[in-house]
């Protein structure tokens, strides 16, 4: 098995080694078609990036606050309310 890897990876590299100029003319309408479009790819995955980062972060933070505003609430509850005293 190692030998049939070896033997595969010396013809890819004499294969890479020996090829020649297509001698080929890329005009700079389809040049720039083509950076666009890897612009677009790169942009694309960093926002997904971004976004898989961010995602943890802002639901530890909604968690986070939601707990606040429920301790808040207990606590407002807990405290006898002195205008409701002046009523009764």
């Amino acid at each position: 098995m190692n030998k049939y890897i070896i033997s595969r990876l010396v013809l890819l590299l004499l294969g890479l080694l020996s090829s020649h100029a297509a001698l080929a003319y890329v005009g700079p309408g389809s040049g720039l078609s083509l950076l666009g479009a890897l612009w677009g790819l790169l942009a694309a995955l960093g926002a997904a990036l971004v976004f898989i980062i961010l995602w943890p972060l802002r639901r530890y933070r909604r968690r986070r606050q939601a707990n606040r505003a429920a301790q808040a609430e207990s606590t407002h509850r807990a405290q006898p309310s002195a205008g409701n005293a002046e009523h009764k």
